[in-house]
């Protein structure tokens, strides 16, 4: 195929998953991996685990990082681009948008009821790819141990990156068998100090205090918000009622959920804060994947890196699961979120080419019906 159906190929995919990926990063990764994987056969299963795993270990939102390593393995350098864009895209255009109506007229639209249907049905779609997954990485008893050490430091609340990195090294160490000499792989990571935000914020200091964040932001998505309390609440840029306002839209829209940086960046400075929120917060995921995708492969030839790839796999997939225990713990409340939660794995697992995204749109709309009749 040539370079650019392979390029339209890769836009077209990843701007339909930019529409209709809810849920979090989790269940972001399920559906790439159904698509990229299952569907589309652009990678095996190992590939995308030892993508996931690697992606882990850098700063940025994984899952936007996981669409721009299979734009990359379809098309190149110029696929990494075109798949983060477009998975992007769709939600900073939405969340610009509601950005406007907030400031215009104070309110952005009700979705509590979507919502509510939404997350059941996510809790489906997250379960799918952690046992597929999970069958691909638990190679041997000792990673199923491992897994296991994962799993309940995940639970207990453990930060993320240490027990990925704890898990690698773990991993490496004992799968290491015999000498042999290896190099580490350093990640960039941007720790300086940005100018102190004056009371009304320009489109540069705007820019360069979501640059830090992005360069440093590790694990979910939801920890962004802890540094945006830091860095314009507590200076008085942000009230926090409208910080509240911008985790809502976050979570309600498509894709990843730092397109809150388009919504915070309109409130702080209009149409121009709002991009320079946005080329802050996601430049340097393009830089981390655009250094990280050609070391895979080698990490996989190293014997001592392969064990490290292979463990940090394994602790990966116990985070989802971690993380799929703590959604289900608090969503499933009540017996509407139960009935979308058991109708959703009906379909997820009973139907053989089940969709992904029917089963979040489906959620969806039975959230919304269930609350208009009861």
């Amino acid at each position: 195929m040539q370079e650019k159906n392979k390029l339209q190929e890769v836009a077209a995919l990843f701007f339909k998953l930019g529409c209709f990926a809810f849920g979090g990063p989790a269940a972001h990764i399920a559906m790439t991996e159904h698509e990229v994987v299952e569907k589309r056969g652009w990678m095996s299963k190992q590939e995308f685990l030892d993508l996931i795993g690697a992606t882990n270990l850098i700063p940025g939102p994984n899952s936007t990082e996981m669409t721009m390593h299979c734009g990359h393995k379809r098309a190149g350098k110029a696929g990494l681009f075109v798949a983060g864009i477009c998975f992007i895209f769709p939600a900073v255009f939405i969340t610009g948008f509601l950005a406007w109506l907030y400031v215009e007229f104070g309110s952005t639209p009700e979705v509590k009821p979507y919502l509510q249907g939404i997350i059941p049905a996510v809790l489906a779609v997250i379960a799918s790819a952690v046992l597929k997954l999970g069958k691909k990485a638990l190679k041997s008893k000792s990673l199923i141990v491992l897994g296991s050490l994962v799993l309940s430091g995940a639970m207990l609340g453990f930060p993320e990156v240490y027990l990925l990195l704890g898990a690698g090294l773990i991993g490496a160490m004992y799968f290491f068998s015999s000498r042999q000499k290896s190099s580490n792989v350093v990640f960039p990571i941007l720790l300086f100090k940005t100018p102190i935000l004056a009371s009304k914020a320009t489109s540069l200091s705007i820019f360069l205090t979501f640059l830090k964040v992005g360069s440093i932001l590790y694990g979910s998505g939801y920890v962004l918000f802890a540094y945006l309390e830091g860095e314009l609440v507590n200076t008085g840029l942000l009230s926090y009622s409208d910080l509240m306002e911008a985790i809502a839209v976050g979570q309600f829209t498509p894709g990843p959920v730092l397109s809150t940086a388009t919504f915070i960046g309109y409130q702080l400075n209009g149409l121009s804060g709002a991009f320079a929120a946005t080329a802050g917060i996601f430049l340097p995921s393009f830089l981390f994947v655009l250094i990280l995708n050609p070391l895979i492969p080698k990490m996989r030839k190293s014997k001592f890196l392969r064990g490290f790839l292979d463990s940090v796999n394994v602790a990966a997939v116990a985070v989802m699961a971690a993380l799929l225990i703590q959604m289900g713990m608090e969503s499933l409340v009540n017996w509407k979120a139960l009935l979308i939660a058991i109708l959703s794995v009906a379909y997820t697992f009973g139907v053989k080419k089940s969709n992904p995204i029917f089963t979040i749109l489906g959620g969806g709309l039975l959230g919304a019906l269930l609350h208009v009749l009861f």
